[in-house]
């Protein structure tokens, strides 16, 4: 009897799609209270498999230590890849917390009397079928199933193969703790294993409503390029703090801390600190000496080094600019004013969230005002930019673009709406004539 374990089965990704528009019908007319009671079983079933679930993660963080080690994974994926028993928690206080929101759906957005009897009725609902694609970060499974449940959508996820044990024990958990909700389908969720899986997703256009790549800005790039399901990416984090000539030097030397190293693999995480030049001698000494004795390391341009001669610190290039790190480097570049300040960010910035410290209100309000970001702060770390500190429960991602969501993707960018219109037997040839008329008074 051979010991050579069972090949997985091929998996047919169109198949799990239809599945998952099936189930999404029926996510559709649940009432908010059963959508509700299942998530708060669900965020129970993720604590009563902790032990479980925390197993799995260490079978791939052993598998990612090799690749660590050979260069062939960064320390900032992972981080990200790494569960502990309090991550295990977390995961199940966020569900809850999306459990605990208000109901997104059937919310009345707008409603018009067209003419006596004809009413008009905009309404929220459901997306339909999301596709969500991601790397590393097994939390991720929990806030985005929970997301999607609440707001009555189905979900298809693809994990990253270096988490593929975590993702797969997540997802077990979670249809396991649904089979107490006969109401709720278990096609709701569903795991694709390969990048196969992901080509031949790219062309379910009919069957997949929203596709949501979280990675580089290549690959949504090459999404978008790849497919005609709309794509609403999770964009780059190229991230700046700038420290005006009003700010006030040991806040923004806390903010400064907070907003690099706090998470540096997380894409809120700054990239470049900015300086006004009228306070980079006082300034700099201070900020250096946190970031080096946080481990971080400073890449400074000519004007940065010339202010601190005694420093070891490596000089900055102009690719250094528009990289995103996602670990404990940053860059340190000396302006000549605010004006300059915007100009570097909206030349490197990625639309992401930008910061300004200051004391200056006008100074302040210009730059809320001019910056062209999903998130512009005043005088806070640019960590505040997550779902969850948004008060939205979780996020899908954080969208640098303009359309349809902005910003952290709580439970109403996964919402759209639709018309309801009730008569009483109109017919548009009545209005044509002149037989009736219009009244289109908002209600």
């Amino acid at each position: 009897m051979s010991n050579t374990p069972a090949a997985k089965p091929l998996v047919d990704v169109a198949s799990i799609a239809r599945s998952a528009r099936e189930a999404s019908r029926k996510l559709a007319l649940l009432s908010d209270s059963t959508r509700k009671a299942a998530l708060l079983a669900i965020a129970d079933a993720i604590e009563e498999n902790s032990a479980r679930i925390l197993v799995a993660n260490a079978q791939d963080c052993a598998a990612a230590q090799k690749l660590l080690s050979t260069g062939e994974m960064t320390p900032a994926l992972f981080s990200r890849l790494r569960i502990k028993e309090s991550g295990v928690a977390e995961m199940a206080a966020r569900v809850r917390e999306v459990a605990n929101l208000p109901d997104p759906l059937g919310r009345r957005l707008a409603a018009t009397e067209l003419d006596q009897g004809l009413l008009l009725h905009k309404e929220s609902c459901p997306l339909g079928v999301l596709a969500v694609v991601f790397e590393s970060r097994p939390e991720v499974v929990p806030q985005i199933a929970s997301l999607a449940l609440k707001s009555g959508n189905a979900v298809l996820l693809k994990g990253g193969a270096e988490a593929v044990n975590s993702n797969e024990c997540v997802v077990a958990v979670w249809r396991e703790a649904l089979r107490k909700f006969p109401d709720v389908p278990q096609d709701s969720i569903h795991l694709l294993q390969s990048r196969s899986d992901v080509m031949d997703l790219l062309h379910l256009q009919g069957e997949v409503d929203l596709l949501i790549p979280r990675g580089s800005k290549e690959f949504v790039a090459y999404m978008e390029r790849n497919s005609q399901i709309p794509v609403l990416g999770h964009g780059e984090g190229i991230c700046h703090v700038f420290v005006d000539r009003a700010a006030d030097l040991d806040k923004a030397v806390s903010i400064t801390l907070d907003s690099k190293v706090d998470y540096p693999a997380a894409c809120n995480s700054i990239e470049t600190l900015l300086v006004h030049q009228d306070v980079a001698a006082a300034f700099l000494p201070k900020v250096v000496a946190a970031l080096k004795n946080a481990n971080v390391e400073v890449r400074a341009c000519p004007r940065v080094l010339a202010f601190l001669p005694a420093e070891t610190l490596i000089p900055a290039t102009e690719k250094d600019w528009s990289t995103e790190y996602s670990g404990l480097i940053l860059s340190i570049k000396v302006v000549d004013s605010l004006e300059q300040a915007l100009e570097h960010i909206h030349k490197y910035g990625s639309k992401h969230t930008e910061c300004i410290v200051t004391e200056d209100q006008p100074a302040a309000d210009r730059f809320l005002q001019e910056v062209d970001a999903a998130g512009v702060f005043h005088n806070a770390s640019t960590r505040f930019a997550d779902g969850y500190r948004y008060g939205l429960g979780a996020e899908v991602g954080i969208s640098n673009g303009k359309l349809h969501a902005r910003g952290p993707m709580g439970i109403e960018g996964l919402t759209t709406y639709k018309y309801k219109l009730r008569g009483s037997g109109q017919i548009v040839s009545d209005y044509t004539t002149g037989l009736r008329h219009f009244k289109h008074k908002p209600q």
